[in-house]
């Protein structure tokens, strides 16, 4: 097969799946492929309108006149498999999609399913990489190109990337310079595959352990001032943008969007002044807080919020685990 005759289909769904989807477009004519299709959630209700809203991968799709395909669930929708087929797909390429492919769609393509997974595999398998590697305290993360099998995540790599994490890194920052790193990846990966130069390493021939991470819920992110203010830090951090990381003050929730950890003592969840400015203590440290949220207002930095609520300091914020 000749570059040009190549069709690839994309699969995928957030801002995560923007930049692969197009540096694939971008690079077609000259890389001799063409995306001849793309797969994406449907559209869901958000906002306090619960107005429908397209995903970013569509939003993209759209602009650029590629066709889309937004089945609800693949295993149970034959007919969209059958669509998928009819694209005659030579391989598929998936980002983010948001559903585990079933045995039917990957068999559809010659060369494959690859996935662009944001972790050097074959740690955090699962569907909070990103955030699993800030909370952990990872100093570096990265890409991985892989070819899909049924399993989570369990595919044999074609290709790494790896990145070093800042220390102000977020799950949106780095969600943001990952996805740029695997458009990367995949572009300059992709020819070689196609041309038979790639032998698929299987994880049990990579270093390190196998780990694996789950979906993030809400109530991940409320703190429990009993850990480590080192830990709750990797917290504010890891789930930024969502669901951020809270705690509970007079009643209300409270949200913490920047904070560092600084030396110190007081009492679990008290409310300080120090040289460092203001801190809550915690099981071990203090951890002082830079910018906050409470409900109902806008975030602003600590020192705003205090011209308003002078009773802050002195005060006991309630966490889990009380």
């Amino acid at each position: 097969m000749r570059n040009a005759d190549v069709r690839v289909v994309y699969m995928g769904t957030p801002d995560f799946a923007v930049p692969a989807l197009a540096a694939l477009d971008e690079s077609g004519e000259a890389k001799g492929w063409q995306v001849v299709g793309v797969v994406t959630q449907p559209d869901r209700p958000a906002g306090r309108g619960k107005r429908m809203e397209m995903s970013p991968v569509k939003e993209y799709a759209l602009a650029h006149d590629l066709p889309v395909l937004q089945p609800g669930r693949l295993r149970r929708e034959p007919d969209a498999i059958e669509a998928l087929r009819g694209l005659a797909p030579d391989v598929v390429v998936v980002a983010a999609y948001g559903q585990i492919l079933p045995k039917a769609v990957l068999e559809i393509p010659t060369f494959g399913c690859l996935n662009i997974h944001a972790s050097l595999l074959p740690a955090w398998r699962g569907a909070s990489p990103i955030t699993a590697s800030l909370l952990a305290g990872d100093a570096e993360t990265g890409v991985t190109l892989m070819l899909m099998d049924v399993g989570m995540d369990t595919g044999p790599m074609l290709a790494q990337a790896r990145m070093a994490i800042g220390a102000d890194d977020t799950t949106a920052s780095l969600s943001e310079k990952l996805a740029a790193q695997g458009a990367k990846l995949l572009v300059q990966s992709l020819p070689r595959w196609l041309a038979g130069e790639i032998a698929p390493t299987e994880q049990a021939d990579l270093p390190g352990a196998v780990s694996a991470c789950s979906l993030v819920k809400k109530e991940d992110g409320q703190i429990d001032w009993g850990q480590s203010a080192a830990h709750i830090e990797r917290m504010v951090r890891a789930y930024t943008p969502w669901p951020s990381a809270f705690t509970t003050w007079k009643g209300q929730n409270f949200k913490i969007w920047q904070a560092k950890v600084v030396e110190g003592r007081a009492g679990v969840g008290e409310v300080i002044e120090t040289g460092s400015g203001v801190a809550v203590g915690t099981g071990q440290g203090l951890l002082a807080l830079t910018t906050v949220q409470p409900a109902g207002k806008r975030a602003m930095n600590i020192r705003s919020f205090l011209n308003g609520a002078p009773d802050f300091v002195g005060s006991r914020l309630k966490g889990t685990g009380e």
